[in-house]
């Protein structure tokens, strides 16, 4: 049990985590306030990116006579992306560096409409940037991978954001209210699925949920409204880049059936 849960909500730049959370936490077990600090964005990444994750993709109903013939064809070489998967994942975490000249062999990967953007690849890399290469190759599977997810199963999403027009238009909350009424997206699955298992191991009395681009504001949202509709005990407050800079002046009192706090600062102390 811990006092406090922060977390970063989906998505940020997967190869730069956004520190916050960390720091604060960092500051925290300085005045001996137990928090446990989580980047779901990056927990989220994983478990969708992951054999079951991409089955899970694949088996979303589709009609292929009415999707584009790149998702067409990624759809066909789907056992392929399911075998390959895991390794791929491994791979760009450092875990298994000998992977990279099976990727660049050309030969292990899925290949749709990302591969068809490759320069001289030998020109670009030389004989010495392998594992340059095969993180690039790789990115490119991915981005294939991301392709077919907006075109079939979630047009919010993408590596580094979540929905982020909802969050660019906050002016006005009206756009985002109704779809956090709506039903949840597929990608609000396994979010919900993460963040709920955390709230159980966790047991926090607080959930501080730091949003620093409005690509965070919907997750961070949807998350909140689970959290008072099934632990309703559970504190929630926000903070971060982007309300510190677009929601100084809100006025729409729905924010507060999600939020129970937002914290607002001047970059030096809080205000």
């Amino acid at each position: 049990m811990k006092d406090l849960l922060l977390i970063t909500p989906p998505f940020t730049q997967l190869n730069t985590p956004y520190p916050a959370t960390a720091y604060i936490k960092g500051f925290l077990n300085t005045k001996n306030i137990s928090s446990y600090q989580m980047d779901l964005g990056i927990e989220v990444i994983l478990a969708l990116f992951s054999k079951d994750g991409i089955q899970k993709i694949f088996s979303t109903e589709i009609d292929l006579h009415n999707i584009s013939e790149n998702s067409q064809r990624i759809f066909t070489l789907r056992d392929e992306y399911i075998k390959t998967i895991d390794q791929v994942i491994c791979f760009l975490q450092g875990k298994t560096p000998t992977l990279a000249r099976q990727i660049c062999s050309m030969n292990f990967l899925p290949e749709a409409s990302r591969f068809n953007q490759l320069d001289d690849m030998e020109f670009a890399f030389g004989n010495m940037g392998l594992q340059d290469k095969a993180k690039h190759l790789a990115t490119l599977y991915l981005e294939d991978l991301s392709d077919y997810i907006v075109e079939n199963v979630d047009a919010d999403f993408g590596f580094s954001r979540y929905a982020e027009r909802l969050g660019k238009s906050a002016n006005s909350f009206d756009e985002l209210y109704l779809k956090l009424s709506g039903d949840q997206t597929f990608i609000d699955h396994f979010t919900l699925k993460l963040i709920q298992e955390k709230l159980d191991i966790v047991q926090p009395k607080l959930v501080c949920f730091s949003i620093p681009f409005p690509g965070n504001l919907y997750s961070a949202f949807r998350c909140a409204k689970f959290i008072k509709e099934n632990y309703p005990h559970i504190k929630i407050a926000m903070g971060g880049g982007f309300p510190n800079t677009e929601l100084r002046e809100i006025k729409d009192q729905r924010v507060f059936e999600f939020f129970d706090f937002i914290t607002l600062d001047d970059g030096e102390t809080p205000d």
